[in-house]
């Protein structure tokens, strides 16, 4: 007997309450019960339904004044439960410190989630202008310095399926390995304009891509030499610090 693929086990009910939970954004901090039911397609009286069940757990809270809702401290309790357990976050963090004291900039921790780049530490630099944090963020992995230094080092297959639906599949691939080759990936304002940055995979002793290391700055600041010239060769350093300690 063929043995039933997880998907032939979903609830309908708990997918929709985490829709719900993954409609709220950077962006769309605070949300009304119509904005909701139209971004989840469901009626509004679903909607409320599944928000009073949220909100008494915890997971949503309501503003009574404009009675729009956001996500609740339970959410990040359990986000704070994820990192704290996140062994790549606990070795990656002296280095990004260090990283952000050399470069000048703004250091992260990014790993893979499916075909995003999901940023889960970040050491912010002293300057007074700087590039908006990203951490908790996610990003489209082909968009990011991050996210391609991840793909990389993928196998072909896996990197396929990354970029399924993207216009110019092949030509992401291609580009892949010619990251794959420099050991480095740069962003040159093609995720957020007026942002650079530059990303290099954390592997283990089995050359898995465990996370990536990225620097992101403002443009004004970094021409496209001293990028693969300075911060580059500081950022690649960072990565391979990581992997000697762990």
């Amino acid at each position: 007997m063929a043995k039933k693929a997880k998907s032939d086990y979903l609830i309908q009910s708990v997918g929709r309450a985490l829709d719900l939970l993954e409609a709220f954004s950077a962006k769309e901090g605070d949300l009304g019960v119509t904005e909701l039911a139209r971004k989840l397609k469901l009626h509004k009286n679903n909607v409320f339904r599944l928000l009073a069940t949220l909100e008494t757990r915890g997971y949503v809270e309501q503003d009574k004044e404009t009675e729009r809702y956001r996500l609740g401290a339970k959410v990040y309790e359990i986000a704070a439960v994820f990192l704290q357990h996140l062994d790549l976050r606990r070795q990656a963090r002296p280095h990004l410190e260090a990283l952000a004291a050399k470069s000048g900039e703004t250091a992260y921790l990014a790993i893979l989630d499916r075909a995003s780049a999901v940023y889960v530490d970040m050491v912010e630099c002293e300057q007074a202008v700087r590039v908006a944090p990203r951490l908790g963020r996610r990003f489209p992995a082909v968009a990011t310095a991050a996210g391609r230094a991840l793909l990389a080092f993928l196998p072909r297959e896996r990197q396929e399926e990354a970029v399924a639906g993207q216009a110019e599949s092949a030509t992401i691939v291609d580009h892949l390995a010619r990251v794959a080759g420099d050991g480095f990936a740069v962003d040159q304002e093609e995720c957020e304009p007026g942002v650079v940055a530059v990303a290099a995979p954390i592997r283990d002793l089995g050359k898995r891509v465990l996370g990536a290391v990225e620097c992101g700055a403002p443009a004004f600041r970094w021409t496209l030499d001293r990028v693969r010239g300075e911060l580059a060769p500081l950022v690649v350093g960072a990565a391979s610090q990581i992997e000697a300690g762990r």
